[in-house]
């Protein structure tokens, strides 16, 4: 790195310049401009320094100024949902360095005893409620940073809707500086207010029942997902999700998505995926599904036919072909999928199973037969309803 680098990323806490460190006093005293919020720049004492931050964010105006003695304010650790990252990503390393104070989840934690190594830590000032549903479990323990004063109630609001009423809710306001309050409340009945920003809320799962929270195996019900019977069942889509084997951070087509699940699953799995689907309606259904889950960034509903569909679309490292097979789609997939990527078809007509067949007799990779049969009331009593055969072709490219 660079010795003199022209821009410094300070993080700032609500005990303002008490709280810096020699080092970062020094950068801020010797900057020409300060960026920051109009709260880190009163803190900081930016005076006809400062700049705020434009509306909506954007990191252009810093790059501006190139050359010149700049110093960014941010929140705690600029590299926790901060500006750091965004900086960073835009500048070589020599042009900048960084002075982080301990930020939020750090206070909080300190606050309550919690071993921040098993705690997830969200920012849920700039994401969904639902994006905790894959989170919330009795063992759960949380810290959140929350968008405004506001936010903790409709927070506490949405806990109870989903089931959550007696999650514990710890609200931490203005951490670590002289108007810092810690208050406790359960999600029903939540009846705190005067809460002051910034604010963090930390969520204990404790008290919750037994089986609270979302199953993390892959299969989960039906009944999880909006759908209009266009859906891979849930033993079946568990199957399928093994053989399509994720891993965080690798990217998925799913063509046909129908009701999405797969693309839900692998996404809630750690990766990324692209659902592709031909109807209006049921583009409809997978986005009502992508935001249930809180996966907006995660999986994108694509509306359109493959292969014409997949044009433009980043390598994958998974294919899932759900329906709608045919020669021309299982040649123009193969060779588009990179080497060590993943096929899986699944079929429930005697015509693609014909077809899944003469492909792995081809190009090898497994060939499985999925019978299926569930207990259904028969008369006054019991029988075997059986589901339609499956067969499902799972390659190695």
């Amino acid at each position: 790195m660079a010795a003199d680098p022209w821009l410094t990323i300070i993080g700032l806490g609500e005990d303002g310049l008490a709280g810096l460190t020699d080092a970062s006093r020094a950068a801020l005293d010797g900057a020409e401009i300060v960026f920051g919020g109009p709260r880190h720049l009163a803190l900081a004492g930016a005076g006809a320094r400062g700049r705020d931050w434009p509306v909506p964010f954007d990191i252009a105006p810093v790059l501006a100024c190139r050359g010149r003695p700049v110093a960014v304010l941010a929140s705690g650790d600029p590299f926790w949902f901060g500006a750091g990252g965004s900086l960073a990503a835009q500048l070589e390393p020599g042009e900048w360095q960084a002075h982080p104070v301990p930020g939020s989840v750090s206070l909080a934690a300190a606050r309550l005893g919690w071993r921040i190594e098993e705690t997830d830590c969200l920012g849920l000032h700039a994401a969904p409620l639902a994006v905790l549903r894959a989170r919330i479990a009795p063992c759960c323990r949380i810290i959140a940073t929350q968008r405004d004063g506001r936010a903790p109630a409709e927070l506490a609001q949405w806990l109870a809707a989903q089931g959550f009423g007696a999650m514990r809710m710890v609200v931490l306001e203005r951490l670590g500086g002289p108007a810092e309050r810690v208050r406790e409340a359960r999600a029903a009945g939540f009846k705190l207010s005067d809460i002051a920003a910034p604010v963090v809320v930390a969520l204990c799962g404790a008290d919750l029942p037994r089986g609270s929270g979302l199953a993390r195996a892959a299969g989960l019900p039906d009944s999880d997902f909006a759908h209009d019977g266009q859906i891979t069942r849930s033993a079946v889509r568990a199957l399928t999700l093994a053989a399509l084997a994720p891993r965080r951070g690798e990217a998925l087509w799913d063509i046909g998505g129908g009701s999405g699940s797969i693309s839900v699953e692998w996404a809630l799995a750690g990766g990324r995926a692209t659902c592709i689907e031909p109807r209006a309606d049921r583009i409809a259904t997978i986005r009502a599904n992508i935001d249930g889950f809180g996966l907006q960034g995660r999986v994108a509903a694509l509306q359109g036919s493959a292969p014409e569909a997949l044009e433009g679309l980043a390598a994958p490292d998974a294919v899932f072909l759900g329906g709608g097979a045919s020669a021309g789609l299982l040649d123009r997939l193969w060779t588009l999928l990179p080497p060590g990527a993943r096929l899986v078809a699944n079929a429930v007509t005697l015509d693609s199973e014909a077809l899944l067949a003469a492909m792995q007799a081809r190009q090898g990779g497994r060939l499985l037969r999925i019978d299926l049969a569930e207990a259904q009331p028969l008369g006054r009593m019991r029988g075997w309803q059986p589901q339609r055969p499956v067969v499902q072709w799972a390659v190695t490219r």
